[in-house]
This record gives C-alpha cells, structure tokens and sequence, in this order.
C-alpha cells in the first residue's frame, strides 16, 4: 500500500490558506494594538510577520523540490542536521504544536457554535469529579476532531473536498466582510479620523525601559530604537501564530502530483492569499473602530480594538457594522473557518508521524497506510493526544510557550538551505529559494531578532517552549536503544 498523488495545485493552495486561517486573525488584533498602540503600527505588524511568512515559503519552495516525500520539514531538518534535530521537531510537533494547535482551533470552534447554541458552552459542566471538570464546549470541541479525523482516514479524497468547501467559503466571507468595513468606514466618515491619528501612540509598550509619560514624549523618529523594535517583535507572537500551519502541504508532499512544482507553488500563492487577506481584515477593524479607547466602554466602540471583550475583534466590527445581527455573522464566519482550519491541520500533521515512524523514530503502527492510502494509526494517534489536551484546558498555555520553538525550527530549516547549498552543490534543484542568499538570510536575522526580544521581555513565553523540545533530547536517545 502506497500514498495516492492526488492533490492539485488547487486542492495544495487551499491546505496552505485554509490552515492558516482559524480564528486568530479576529482576536489576536486586540493584543497587538495594545503593544503598538497605533493603527499604523498594528497594520505595520501584520504586514512585518506576512513578509517574513512569504520569504519562509517561498525558501521552502527548494527545499520541496530537493524532498518531495512524506514528513515534510521534518524530513528536511532530518536531511540537512541528522536524525535528531529531525526527530526534536517532529516530538515537538506532535506534543505542542500540531496537537495543540487542533485542540485550541476544535475549542474555538465549539466555544462559537455555543454563541448560537448555549447549551454547547463552556458554563454548562457535565462532569466534575475532583480537579477534573468536562464542559459541554469541551465535548463538542473533541467531537469535531473525531468526526474529522474519521473522515480523512477514509482516504485523502474526502478530507481535500471538506478543505476546498469550507477554505472556498471562509475566503469569500472574510473577504465580504472587510470590504463591508471599509466601505461602512468611508460612509460613515470613521475611516479618515482614525486614518489621521495613523501613527500616534495611545497606550504604554510592553517594553519595560520606559515609562507611559517618557514613550509619548518621544517623537517618532526617537520610538524607533531598539526597545519599540522590541515591542513589535513582542507585538508579533500572536500574528506569527495566526500565519502558522503555512508549512503543512509539506508533510503530505507524497500525495501531491507533480510535487516539485506543485508544492513552491502552493506556498507562494496560499501565503500571498493570506497575507493580503489579514491585511484587508485589519484594514477594515481600522477603517470601524478606534485602537484604543476607554476600557470601560459602554459600546464595542466605545472600547475599541484594543479593549473589545475578551478580545473578540471581529465580534466587535460585526457588531459596529450589522448590530444585533452581527454578533450572529460572525460566529458563522469563525465556526466556518475554524471547521476548515482544523480538517487541513488534521490530514497534513499526521504525515509527519508516519515519516518518523518510518525511521523508527515515533510508534511503529503509525508507519501502516491502510486500504485507502492514509496514515489511519497516525491520524487517531493525533487525534487523541488533541482530545486530551482539549480536557486539560491548557493547549492556549502550551501554543503561547510554543511560538519561540517555533520560530527557532523555522530558522533552522531556512539555514538548512544554504548549508546544502554548500555541502551539496551537485544536487538537481527544481526550485530555488527566491533571492538567495539575501532574503533567506534577512528571515533569518528577523525571527532571531524576535526570538532574542522573547527571551528579554517575554521570558515566560520562550523558556518553557525549550524546555519542551529539551525533553525530547533524552526521549530521543531513548526511543533509539529500543
């Protein structure tokens, strides 16, 4: 038995896009502006992290070339490092990152769905036995990664036409909705205010050094030092974490036709998609609302970006723009977008399992493809490692440590491109990583801009993300003596 090439150059660009598109683009906008405090440097942020997503991909794109087989990038760390920093990011993929991410975008989803059916919230507990509580939105939410992953054991054709249903759809809804909150902001007049006051600070920085009085008296000019470098760097975990899963059509890159093409492509076209999609969005949240205003606010406008409730900034434009309705639109939109968000997240992930275990690296069942072509044991393995961490309510604290571990993988991967480039120069390259060596190095030299200002500002953030992948360095010598 043997994987089936059947994914297009459609069918890629959607796992691409529609993995990358959960819910975070709608809430993770609120903590940015409280970073950056200005419309134009919450737009300048989400811009910074789509550029530096797209030189990533379209990097990768050589890589994709050089191995086009199942597992991905943890075939290209394995390739290009050896056999353990391969296997660090594949423990730490199944661990935190892929498991992790399905358990927050299943619960984003259930919590949403519980905007139109209460009794699916998380207030109405159905066990409490000690220190364990189960909820109904915690139910649901592991319901819907059962009933996904069941549905891509059944074969690669089902699970690619959910994905291209539901990308095709969250792509024409996201769009309607931010061309209706710029065309409602022009109409209204709220898009020229909030566009005159586009660089002026309204809230204190997270960087330390100063205080809220020293930051506003400086110019523009002055803010942009190290430290105000450091609060967008600082500014960037949420939006690097709305960007990620980009990578996943790697892992399933022995079930795409033509895949030394198909897969740069995909990159290239799903992460420009998104990339102009998330600014749209953000230029509509501008175009709506104020940054900032009083936390105390009556209205979703008197509170604006940064202090709208629990974060919800798509909520709070809907609500802006639509009123009553749009509370209701909104929660469809996300429902939509986190269903397929987490069915491309699901089929992909599970290919990074069976190249690990193909190298005895991970459990030997997960290597099995069964009468359709797919990694079944994979897949439910996944599956429940996801469930478990939906009950244990702390996949949100394990994804936040996660993001500098991240990013460290992706600037290993990246540097593994040129130490090929040296060590085998012979080697047939379908693709090449655009403006070698260039752009490459200036991904590199910005995630660890952002990865040293983690380390600083952010410690609680990036220490547990390596004490994680750390852990797998004993796990690792110890899955190979057996």
């Amino acid at each position: 038995m043997s994987f089936r090439r059947s994914l297009g150059l459609f069918d890629s660009t959607m796992i691409v896009a529609g993995s990358m598109i959960g819910s975070g683009v709608f809430i993770v906008s609120a903590d940015v502006a409280r970073t950056v405090g200005s419309p134009g440097m919450m737009l300048v942020v989400w811009l910074i992290t789509g550029l530096m997503t797209l030189i990533a991909a379209l990097t990768y794109g050589e890589l994709a070339g050089l191995f086009p087989h199942a597992g991905g990038q943890y075939v290209y760390l394995r390739e290009t490092f050896g056999k353990l920093p391969g296997f660090l990011y594949g423990w730490t993929l199944f661990t935190v990152i892929q498991t992790g991410t399905i358990a927050a975008v299943g619960m984003a989803f259930a919590k949403y769905t519980a905007q139109l059916i209460p009794a699916l919230g998380e207030s109405n507990v159905l066990v409490s036995a000690g220190p364990l509580h189960v909820n109904a939105a915690q139910v649901f939410a592991i319901s819907s990664i059962v009933f996904l992953t069941w549905i891509n054991a059944r074969g690669v054709a089902l699970g690619k036409l959910i994905q291209n249903t539901f990308t095709s759809t969250k792509i024409v809804s996201v769009v309607a909705i931010a061309v209706a909150g710029i065309v409602y902001g022009f109409s209204s007049g709220t898009f020229s205010v909030h566009m005159s006051a586009l660089w002026t600070d309204a809230v204190t920085p997270v960087v330390p050094q100063l205080s809220a009085d020293e930051f506003s008296s400086l110019g523009f000019a002055s803010r942009m030092g190290i430290p105000f470098l450091a609060a967008i760097a600082v500014a960037m975990v949420g939006t690097v974490f709305s960007s990620d899963a980009w990578n996943n059509i790697t892992f399933a890159a022995a079930e795409v036709k033509e895949p030394t093409k198909t897969i740069p492509r995909a990159l290239f076209i799903g992460v420009t998609l998104v990339t102009a999609l998330y600014l749209l969005t953000n230029l509509a949240f501008v175009a709506v609302m104020p940054v900032v205003q009083d936390p105390h606010g009556a209205t979703a406008f008197e509170r604006g970006i940064a202090f709208a409730t629990n974060d919800r900034v798509g909520a709070a434009v809907a609500d802006v723009i639509f009123g009553g309705p749009g509370a209701i639109i909104m929660s469809v939109l996300i429902m939509i977008s986190t269903f397929g968000c987490n069915n491309g997240i699901i089929l992909s992930g599970s290919r990074a399992y069976y190249a690990m275990a193909q190298d005895k690296l991970f459990f030997a069942k997960a290597a099995q493809l069964n009468e359709r072509g797919v990694p079944a044991y994979s897949l439910w393995m996944q599956a429940l490692w996801a469930s478990v961490l939906c009950l244990s309510g702390k996949y949100g604290d394990l994804l936040d440590y996660v993001v500098f571990a991240v990013l460290l993988f992706y600037i290993m991967t990246v540097l593994g491109v040129f130490k090929l480039r040296i060590t085998q120069p012979l080697l047939e390259r379908p693709i090449k990583a655009v403006g070698y060596p260039i752009l490459p190095a200036l991904y590199i030299a910005a995630a660890l801009a952002i990865c040293v200002s983690l380390l600083v500002y952010k410690p609680n953030y990036s220490w547990p993300g390596l004490i994680i992948v750390a852990i797998g360095i004993p796990v690792y010598y110890g899955w190979s003596r057996r």
